[in-house]
């Protein structure tokens, strides 16, 4: 493997930590309603699991209602009872053929700790970053035993990859004050 390859591979495997972070954080509920809330719950239907939004059009017509319209009317009940079984903490009403999310406001004790669960997500994606870091300057410093890069050429690479590597931290910082902006917005 050569050294742009290296640091290319990392540079994609720490895109991938922040946009993982990301979308973790979109399940983290805020005031307001998201179908991100509810996509990705398990649900048992046609005798396997599958996920919500594979059985639904999840759509969020108010800024605390999300509204669920199966695809196929039989799997209401289905829908109904994983979204119960969830972690999400709602209960939904059917209504005819859909399935109505109310979404209620957040107590502080509840926004605190939502912070809190951001911050761990966040911090596990930064100890994502720190081994990408650590596995490329690696693969560099083999190079460089192996006569392949020299020792100016390794300390330049090792330079990009601590760049790439702040550059990824600023990323999951930026996001989590974002997500605890809109969690603490009453």
């Amino acid at each position: 493997m050569s050294s742009e390859e290296i640091i290319f591979d990392a540079e994609a495997d720490m895109e991938k930590s922040v946009d993982y972070m990301q979308h973790e954080f979109s399940s983290v509920r805020t005031g307001k309603a998201s179908p991100a809330l509810v996509e990705n719950i398990e649900v048992e239907a046609y005798g396997s699991i599958m996920r919500l939004k594979q059985l639904a059009v999840i759509t969020a017509p108010e800024p605390r209602l999300l509204v669920i319209q199966p695809f196929d009317a039989s799997t209401t009940k289905a829908i109904e009872k994983g979204i119960k079984e969830s972690k999400v903490g709602i209960n939904p009403a059917i209504d005819g053929k859909i399935l109505r999310l109310r979404i209620p406001e957040l107590s502080e004790e509840r926004r605190v700790q939502l912070v809190k669960t951001i911050k761990v997500m966040a911090e596990e994606a930064r100890v994502r970053i720190r081994a990408v870091r650590r596995d490329a300057i690696d693969g560099l410093k083999k190079l460089e035993k192996g006569g392949e890069i020299t020792e100016d050429d390794l300390r330049t690479l090792e330079k990009d990859v601590q760049e790439l590597t702040d550059k990824s931290v600023r990323q999951i910082d930026d996001a989590v004050m974002g997500k605890e902006a809109d969690i603490m917005k009453v």
